[in-house]
Order: C-alpha cells, then sequence, then structure tokens
C-alpha cells in the first residue's frame, strides 16, 4: 500500500469555479432541452408502462399483447420467440414492440424479413395500424440507405443482398414463421445468426415439432450461450420434446426469451366457421377446358392436376402460370 501514489485532479473544480464566477451559461439551452426530451421519452416512467400507447389512439390492444410488448421490453432485452397460437396476433405484437422502441430512439435500422405473400401485408400493417413507414424490398434496391425494410428471407438469403445485409449492423430484426430456422444445417439459419442485430423478434407459431434441438437452435439465434453448446443441451435434456413441459428447470430457461399465449390462458374462443357451398356456372370454353384437365390428371405428377382444376376455378391467371411453369420445367 506504500507504493501507491494518488494524484488529485482539481481542474474541473476550477473550471466550475470560473464559469459560476463569470455567471456565464454552463452549456446551450436548446442542445440541453433536446437532450433531455430524448433521454425522457427513452424512460420508463413505471413497471406497466408503454410510451407507444399516447401515440396509438386509435388502436385497441388485447390484455394479453400489451403483457407480451412489456415482458418482452421489460424482462427480455428486446430478444425473443413471440410463439403465440394461430389468431392471436403475434403481427400486432411485433408491431407494438417495434413502435416502443422506436419512440423511444432505442431503434432507428430495422430489417423484417416475412414469407414473400406477407410482405404487402406487413407493410399495409404497419403502416395503418402503428404509423410505421417501411420500405418493401424492390429491384435494385439501396440497403445501406433505408431505414425500415421489409422483404422476404428467400430474397434476403440470395447474392448480391445476402453481402450487403451482412454489412450492415441492425438495431432490429424481425423474423416472421421462424420455424424456418430452426434447422442449424440451413441458409436460412446460418443467415440470420449471421446478422449483426441488437434486438430480435422471432414470430412462429410452432417453435417445436419434431426435436429439442428445434427450440435450441431458435434461442441460440437470440441468446447464443444460453443453453450452453447442443452436446451438453442434448445430455442434460435429451431430444424428446415433451421435456420441454415435462422438465421445469428447462422450462424456466426457455421461458427467459419465449412468450406462449393460448386460446385458453387468453380465454378467446375461436370464431365460429359458417361454411356455405357456391355453385359456379362455367362458361362453355372453361367447360371444356376444365373436362381437359380432369382427363389429363393422369398424366400430371402428383396433385398437379387437381391443383389446376381448383385453379381454373378461382382464377384463370393462376392455372395459366401454373401450366407455365410446369412446361419450363420440362422443358429445362
Amino acid at each position: 500500500m506504500e507504493n501507491i501514489s494518488i494524484n488529485r485532479d482539481f481542474s474541473l473544480i476550477k473550471k466550475l469555479a470560473q464559469k459560476i464566477n463569470s455567471a456565464s451559461n454552463f452549456s446551450n439551452w436548446e442542445l440541453f432541452k433536446l437532450n433531455y426530451t430524448s433521454q425522457k421519452n427513452s424512460l420508463i416512467f413505471d413497471d406497466t408502462s408503454l410510451t407507444a400507447l399516447k401515440h396509438l389512439p386509435h388502436m385497441e390492444f388485447l390484455p394479453h399483447q400489451l403483457s407480451t410488448a412489456h415482458t418482452v421490453i421489460q424482462q427480455m432485452n428486446g430478444r425473443a420467440i413471440l410463439a403465440d397460437e394461430v389468431g392471436l396476433g403475434k403481427t400486432i405484437e411485433a408491431g407494438l414492440i417495434l413502435k416502443e422502441l422506436l419512440v423511444r430512439q432505442l431503434v432507428h435500422k430495422v430489417l423484417i424479413l416475412v414469407p414473400a405473400s406477407l410482405v404487402s401485408q406487413w407493410v399495409q400493417e404497419l403502416n395503418e395500424k402503428f404509423y410505421i413507414q417501411t420500405i418493401p424490398y424492390r429491384k435494385h434496391f439501396d440497403w445501406e440507405q433505408s431505414d425500415i425494410v421489409i422483404t422476404s428471407l428467400d430474397t434476403a438469403k440470395r447474392s448480391p443482398h445476402r453481402e450487403k445485409i451482412l454489412q450492415q449492423s441492425y438495431d432490429l430484426i424481425i423474423v416472421d414463421e421462424a420455424h424456418k430456422l430452426k434447422n442449424e444445417q440451413t441458409i436460412n439459419y446460418q443467415f440470420v445468426r449471421k446478422i449483426k442485430k441488437t434486438y430480435c423478434l422471432l414470430l412462429t407459431a410452432t417453435p417445436i415439432q419434431n426435436s429439442l434441438k428445434e427450440i435450441f437452435n431458435l434461442v441460440s439465434i437470440l441468446r447464443p450461450g444460453l443453453l450452453g453448446n447442443y452436446e451438453s443441451f442434448s445430455k442434460s435434456f435429451g431430444t424428446n420434446r415433451h421435456e420441454l413441459m415435462n422438465n421445469e428447470y428447462l422450462k424456466q430457461l426457455i421461458k427467459k426469451v419465449m412468450v406462449r399465449n393460448t386460446r385458453k390462458k387468453t380465454k378467446m374462443n375461436p370464431v365460429e366457421r359458417q361454411i356455405k357451398t357456391i355453385n359456379l356456372n362455367f362458361t362453355k370454353e372453361e367447360e371444356q377446358f376444365y373436362k381437359k384437365l380432369q382427363g389429363m390428371k393422369a398424366v400430371f405428377p402428383n396433385l398437379l392436376g387437381t391443383t389446376l382444376q381448383r385453379e381454373i376455378c378461382s382464377s384463370r391467371e393462376a392455372c395459366y402460370l401454373t401450366l407455365q411453369k410446369y412446361m419450363k420445367n420440362i422443358g429445362s
């Protein structure tokens, strides 16, 4: 202890005394107010508050949706699997979490990966329900200049998009139908895991179907190391998917990163479906084509003949495109 030297620095006190004696401003008042407002918006004022709600007066959220958003932000640090049963509003929960993080200025650059058929739906819902302006992927897209982008996982994982995305640092990524990431050998899994991200939401109604390894892989994207490596994990818990419900310790570990609401817990009864048969009247040409398809069903592979018959009943264009694709595959 005798060899430790202590140096006292009084420079800050001297500068403070000079400011007080000269009665000059300590800093720019406008900059101080801007900084104060920014910090205030990012704070949580109590244990239950979601500051985004005052920006969404037109929305009526269900209790389990509010609870999920609160849990993900307060307890899971913005990294979570949203595993509600189908129809309980995983997209709404993800939108609310995104809005909350935007309001608090915790995220600016966001990548949302969804099935190609749902890109337009995501753009519309985020715009209309959450007042969040997003950009869907278009040809010759500039990944660096856009803040909130929605694209399909199939597009994002292909070159040259893959390389450009992996060069970015995202504040948040959202992956819809994240069960496509459950196999660590797939390009989907390896690509999403490599994306640099601060926060991450994985949406899937089926986080586990066949083996415990599936949930291990999803958790490893969110919180690498939480479940250890797979060798130690499999030794401790095996591979049987039922262990997730039977092993209390494993269940508590998974609850650190997963929220699953069920209809039974939320007391939401499924809407009774009213099924009505509508008779379809063909034109003469349509009837002839339908019968021709029926006669050729044995020629088409698997269920293609049935698919074509169904499509001609709803969309001639869809039937034409399916036939065109089939003929192209035969030619190649």
